[in-house]
C-alpha cells in the first residue's frame, strides 16, 4: 500500500502542501491569532514541536508575496481544504494583505561572536534580498545605497542593528500596510553564546535588533516570536509593555505545537496501524501544555516513518540529540546529592516538586539548581503533575518524567554522563585494592564510587554489571571481560592481567531489596562461581591462580567478599 510521504524535517509550509506530504491541520493557529489581537506574541516551547512550520504557515497565509520583479503571487490555493478556509470572512479578509518579514535565527550557532554576528547580518541580508522589488520603488536615495549595502552585506554594524525597522519602513510605505515581523527561534544565539563565551556581546546585538522592530516601530502590525524558553524582558525585551509571552504554562494556543491524542489515533489509522497508538501513547504522549496533553511531533513522525518500512520496528529516543542537551549535562556536573536523588526518584517514575519562574537569562542558568530545573522544564523534559502557590506567593510544580522516551534519555544519557564523571577520577586505590585483595578498601571504594552515580529500584543486576565494568576499566596490564561463557554459566567479570604468572579474577554479582540480607547474598555470588565452575575458561586460557570474588549491591550499599 502507497501512503504519504511523512514530512521528516520538512519546516516549509508551501513545500509540505505542493510535494503532498502527510500533515495534520493546524491552520486555525492563524484565527487564534487573529482573534486575541496580540501585538508581539512569544511561543515557547521545546525543540522540534513544530515552531517553525506555525510560522512557515502564518507567512504564507498573511504575505501579499511578491516575487523580484514586484508581482503579486497567490497562495491561497494552499489552503484549500483546511480548517481556516471555514472560519469565514472575518479571517480570510487578512489572506495575502500584508507584508511580511520572517528571519530565522538559527544560523547563528557559531563559535564566536564574530561569526555568529556575521551569519546573523547573512539572514537579514537574504531577507532584503527577497524584497529587492523594493529598490523599483519610491525610495530616497540615502535608503536606496543603505539598502543594498545590507543586501550586499557590507553595512555598518550598527545599521544590522535596526535593520528591521528600517525595512518594515520600506515595505510599509511600498504596500500602504504596517508589517507582520516572524521571527523564529530568538534563543538560539543567546543559548549558544552563552555556552560559548560571549553572551554579552550577543545579548546587546539582540536586544537593539529587537527593541528598535518590536518596540519603537510604527510599521508593525504584529510580530510573533518563538524560542524554547522566556527569557526576561530586563535582558532582551527591556520596556516591551506590548510583549504578550504564551509559555507551555499557558491554555491559549496549547494545542497547536505537538500532536493531540485525537491526531495520533488518526495518524495511526490513516496509515493503517490503528494497533500502534498505544506504543506511541507509551513512548511519545504525556506533554501538557496549558490544559492540552500532546505527544512529540517530531517523535511521531519519525516512528510512523520506520514503521512504514518496518511494521516491527521497536521504537526509540528520536527527541535524544535534538534537545539542549549542553546544559542539561551541566546539570549531571554540579548535581549534589539531593539532585541525584530526585533523578533517581524521576527514573522510578515518581514525582519531585520545584519552584518554577518564567523569567530567567541563559547567565542565570547555572546559578542554582532551582534555575536548571526550570530550564530542563520549558525545555520538555518534565510533565507538570499539580501546581500551587505558597504564602508568599511562589509557584510550585510537582514534575515527572512525561514518556519513556524520556525515561529512555535519563537512563542512558544522563546515567552515562553520571558514569563518565565517576570514571574521570583516579581509581588508583580502587585497583590496587582489587590486585592485592584488600577486601575493606576495595568495598570502600565500590561504595563511594557508587554514591557519586545514581541508582534506581527498578535496577537490574545489569545496572551494577555496567557500573563495575565502567570502574574496572582502564586498568593497566589487565583486561576486563563481561559476561563470558565458562564453565555451565555466564560470569559476570573476568578481569585477567596480560601476563598469565599474576593472578586472575572472577567478579560475580547480585542485588537485594534488603540491606539486611547484603552477606547472604554475597554469599550467593561466591556458591555460584564454584556451583557453575566460571573458572574453568581462565584455566582453560593458561591462568594457575584465580580469585573470586563475590559482591552484593542494595541500593547504594555493597559488600564484597573474598574466596582465595
Amino acid at each position: 500500500m502507497l501512503y504519504q510521504p511523512l514530512p521528516i524535517g520538512v519546516d516549509d509550509f508551501e513545500k509540505l502542501v505542493t510535494r503532498g506530504y502527510y500533515f495534520l491541520d493546524k491552520t486555525n493557529f492563524i484565527k487564534e491569532l487573529l482573534d486575541k489581537k496580540g501585538d508581539v506574541n512569544l511561543f515557547t516551547r521545546p525543540r522540534r514541536f513544530g515552531k517553525t512550520l506555525n510560522i512557515s504557515m502564518v507567512q504564507y497565509f498573511f504575505e501579499d508575496m511578491r516575487g523580484f520583479d514586484g508581482k503579486k503571487k497567490d497562495n491561497s490555493y494552499l489552503f484549500d481544504g483546511l480548517d481556516i478556509m471555514q472560519a469565514g470572512e472575518k479571517y480570510l479578509a487578512h489572506m495575502g494583505q500584508y507584508p511580511v518579514i520572517n528571519l530565522t535565527l538559527k544560523s547563528a550557532k557559531q563559535g564566536d561572536f564574530e561569526m555568529a554576528y556575521y551569519m546573523l547580518c547573512r539572514q537579514i541580508a537574504e531577507e532584503f534580498k527577497r524584497h529587492r522589488y523594493l529598490l523599483d520603488g519610491e525610495l530616497l536615495d540615502e535608503d536606496r545605497a543603505r539598502y543594498r549595502s545590507i543586501m550586499a552585506e557590507s553595512a555598518e554594524r550598527e545599521q544590522y542593528a535596526d535593520a528591521l525597522q528600517f525595512l518594515s519602513g520600506c515595505l510599509k510605505n511600498f504596500f500602504g500596510k504596517k508589517v507582520i515581523i516572524l521571527i523564529d527561534e530568538y534563543d538560539v544565539p543567546l543559548e549558544n553564546a552563552y555556552i560559548r563565551g560571549f553572551y554579552d556581546e550577543m545579548v546587546d546585538f539582540i536586544r537593539s535588533l529587537f527593541e528598535s522592530a518590536l518596540k519603537t516601530n510604527s510599521s508593525l502590525e504584529f510580530a510573533v516570536i518563538t524560542g524554547c524558553l522566556r527569557i526576561s524582558k530586563e535582558s532582551i525585551f527591556t520596556g516591551m509593555n506590548n510583549l504578550k509571552i504564551i509559555s507551555i504554562l499557558n491554555s491559549q494556543y496549547d494545542e497547536y505545537f505537538g500532536f493531540t491524542n485525537a491526531e495520533v489515533r488518526k495518524l495511526c489509522s490513516d496509515y493503517n496501524m490503528p494497533e500502534k497508538f498505544e506504543v506511541f501513547k507509551e513512548w511519545y504522549n504525556g506533554y501538557l501544555f496549558g490544559n492540552a496533553n500532546v505527544y512529540n511531533p517530531w517523535s511521531v513522525i519519525q516512528l510512523m516513518d520506520d514503521l512504514v518500512s518496518n511494521p516491527n520496528v521497536y521504537p526509540t529516543a528520536y527527541w535524544a540529540n535534538t534537545s539542549s542537551n549542553s546544559i542539561v549535562r551541566k546539570l549531571i556536573e554540579i548535581a549534589d546529592e539531593d539532585t541525584k536523588t530526585e533523578i533517581e526518584k524521576l527514573i522510578e517514575g515518581k514525582t519531585v516538586e520545584k519552584p518554577i519562574h518564567e523569567d530567567i537569562t541563559y547567565d542565570e542558568v547555572y546559578k542554582s539548581m532551582n534555575n536548571l530545573w526550570n530550564f530542563m522544564f520549558f525545555t520538555g523534559y518534565f510533565r507538570k503533575v499539580n501546581e500551587q502557590m505558597d504564602s508568599e506567593d511562589n509557584r510550585y510544580l510537582e514534575l515527572k518524567l512525561p514518556n519513556r522516551e524520556v525515561k529512555y534519555i535519563f537512563r542512558t544519557k544522563i546515567l552515562s554522563w553520571f558514569d563518565e564523571k565517576v570514571k574521570a577520577q583516579d581509581r588508583t586505590r580502587l585497583f590496587n585494592a582489587l590486585t592485592n585483595m584488600d577486601v575493606p578498601t576495595f568495598e570502600e571504594e565500590v561504595n563511594e564510587l557508587l554514591l557519586q552515580t545514581i541508582s534506581f529500584n527498578d535496577a537490574y543486576e545489569s545496572f551494577y554489571h555496567g557500573f563495575l565494568a565502567g570502574i574496572l576499566s582502564g586498568m593497566k596490564g589487565y583486561i576486563v571481560k563481561s559476561n563470558r561463557e565458562g564453565g555451565t554459566g555466564r560470569s559476570d567479570l573476568f578481569v585477567k592481567p596480560v601476563s598469565r604468572r599474576k593472578a586472575a579474577f572472577i567478579l560475580e554479582f547480585k542485588m537485594t531489596r534488603d540491606i539486611r540480607e547484603l552477606e547472604v547474598t554475597a554469599d550467593k555470588a561466591l556458591k555460584q562461581i564454584d556451583a557453575r565452575q566460571y573458572v574453568r575458561e581462565l584455566e582453560d586460557d593458561g591462568y594457575f591462580t584465580v580469585h573470586k570474588y563475590g559482591i552484593a549491591f542494595c541500593g547504594k550499599d555493597c559488600m564484597v567478599k573474598l574466596l582465595k
